[in-house]
């Protein structure tokens, strides 16, 4: 499951990219590749060192000590013993909606982060399925890939949206005697369907994350059902008490942090969680869980 997660999130990663170059290309040819080759690098830089500091800012979250969250540490600590990691550091976000993310470019400069909303409603079990979760998207690099996704997304969304600003005030799409009717088609379809494409391809990608972070986690403590468990608690909680995060974070998140209808999971970050459930059910029990 996890080869076939990893092998997926390589050709989206690669199909995003070649979207963030054919939208520059089509913009300013030559020089609008480069120019969008450049601000992916540039935003990819400042990502990797950085969105760390800013995902744990943006969700208001403070470091806590051994002293403060005593049962909390010891459950990272034994979960990244038997992962292999460096212990993440351990942040607490003062929220009575139950959740929790990890950040950090690699597993040496990993933390985790859980609300007290999640403290309070989940037992030992299944607050070590939640972090052992969370401790697989860091060894996945997950973290560092969703950095990525949303820093190339971003810049695809950013260089359409200046393209139809120049269209408005005819810097763009003018046609002169030279100019191939079907080229400045190309381009303006382009403009229009490269964010929406963007997007479907970050959601694809979060979402197949997810379902590899589970199983992981899954592995890391062989106990899927407390992880199933969990799932459930928090799925039901966020419905009854949802987060009031900035969007561009809600793919950190284990489960959605905002209340969904159904049509609205068609955009969401997160696969439906029962699907996530019935897939830590068969972990346990095998192809006939489908059956339960």
């Amino acid at each position: 499951m996890t080869g076939h997660s990893t092998l997926k999130t390589a050709v989206l990663l690669t199909a995003l990219t070649l979207l963030l170059l054919v939208l520059g290309y089509l913009i300013g040819r030559e020089v609008g590749l480069i120019v969008a080759f450049a601000l992916a690098l540039v935003t990819n830089f400042v990502s990797y060192w950085n969105s760390d500091k800013i995902a744990l800012a943006m969700a208001g979250a403070k470091e806590v000590g051994p002293e403060e969250e005593p049962e909390l540490h010891r459950i990272v600590g034994e979960l990244a013993s038997y992962a292999r990691i460096p212990k993440p550091r351990v942040y607490v976000v003062n929220n009575p909606s139950p959740n929790a993310f990890a950040t950090g470019r690699n597993p040496e400069h990993a933390a985790v982060a859980v609300t007290t909303g999640i403290l309070r409603i989940l037992d030992r079990d299944e607050l070590a399925g939640v972090l052992s979760h969370e401790l697989s998207h860091v060894t996945h690099r997950d973290t560092l890939i969703a950095a990525v996704v949303a820093t190339i997304a971003g810049t695809v969304m950013f260089l359409a949206s200046m393209a139809r600003w120049a269209m408005i005030f005819g810097g763009f799409g003018r046609v002169s005697d030279d100019d191939n009717a079907g080229e400045l088609i190309g381009g303006l379809v382009a403009v229009f369907v490269a964010p929406i494409a963007a997007m479907l391809i970050q959601l694809a990608i979060s979402r197949s994350r997810e379902y590899a972070a589970d199983a992981g986690g899954a592995r890391l403590t062989g106990q899927p059902l407390a992880l199933a468990s969990a799932l459930r608690k928090l799925e039901a909680g966020v419905q009854a008490r949802p987060m009031e995060v900035n969007p561009a974070t809600s793919h950190m998140f284990i489960v959605n942090p905002f209340r969904t209808r159904n049509f609205a999971r068609l955009f969401s970050t997160h696969p439906p969680t029962e699907d996530r459930i019935r897939r830590l059910e068969q972990m346990a029990y095998g192809e006939d869980a489908s059956r339960l």
